[in-house]
């Protein structure tokens, strides 16, 4: 029996990237697809959103004197180019997707529309939420929160390189202690970092579970899913 009914899974634009750090990997979103295909045919429901930072990142964009407004809007245009390259993947194995965006491109893309994400989800539809919330100044992370919460998931699922959160950064103190559980104040407090303080508060004010696992070992999307101990439960 799946652990959730319905989730929203976060992913990192470098994550489509691959070893190139950069652009898309085709080999990487056809792999990535086929785990979230095979926990969508295990009858969960699943909403996605991809970051943008393998094509622009609007906050270094903003660092180097590019205006903040314009640089997060072309963020949130990557987070379209990423959706469609998700979709595309899913689409090839059969996987019926749509592709939701919070900026209107009527030929790229439908409106986001909250009652028709959730119509989407319930025929059983991977939905893919693009272009961030289309407001400047908030990162992808509280985007997928926002979504989630507006689907009503069971939980969101930040996909890193690591296997959790950790006391400090695991990839330059090898020391790094793993916490399997946290509560939301006390990431908020040591500001741990794995998600943007705005993210965590709104899952802490309205209760939605966080699970932060590694996204380099195959099937822990499945294992997450099915509700195994997998990476840090931040609750």
């Amino acid at each position: 029996m799946p652990g959730y009914r319905r989730i929203l899974l976060k992913l990192s634009g470098e994550a489509l990237a691959g070893g190139a750090g950069f652009g898309i990997d085709a080999g990487r979103v056809k792999d990535l697809g086929r785990e979230v295909a095979d926990v969508a045919a295990a009858g969960i429901q699943v909403g996605l959103v991809v970051g943008g930072g393998n094509i622009f990142r609007g906050v270094a964009a903003a660092a180097q004197k590019m205006d903040r407004v314009t640089a997060d809007h072309m963020g949130m245009l990557a987070t379209v180019i990423n959706a469609l390259a998700m979709s595309d993947a899913l689409e090839q194995m059969g996987i019926a997707t749509r592709v939701l965006s919070a900026i209107e491109m009527h030929q790229v893309a439908e409106p986001y529309i909250r009652r028709r994400a959730i119509r989407h989800l319930e025929k059983g539809r991977i939905v893919i939420f693009a272009a961030g919330t289309s407001n400047p100044y908030f990162s992808t992370d509280t985007a997928a929160t926002l979504r989630a919460l507006e689907i009503k998931a069971d939980v969101i699922a930040k996909a890193t390189r690591v296997d959790g959160v950790y006391d400090q950064d695991p990839l330059r103190f090898p020391g790094a202690v793993l916490y399997r559980e946290i509560h939301y104040t006390d990431v908020l407090q040591r500001n741990l970092g794995v998600m943007d303080a705005t993210s965590i508060a709104m899952c802490r004010d309205n209760n939605l579970p966080i699970i932060v696992f590694n996204l380099n070992t195959t099937g822990n999307i499945m294992r997450m899913s099915m509700g195994e101990p997998v990476g840090t439960l931040i609750h």
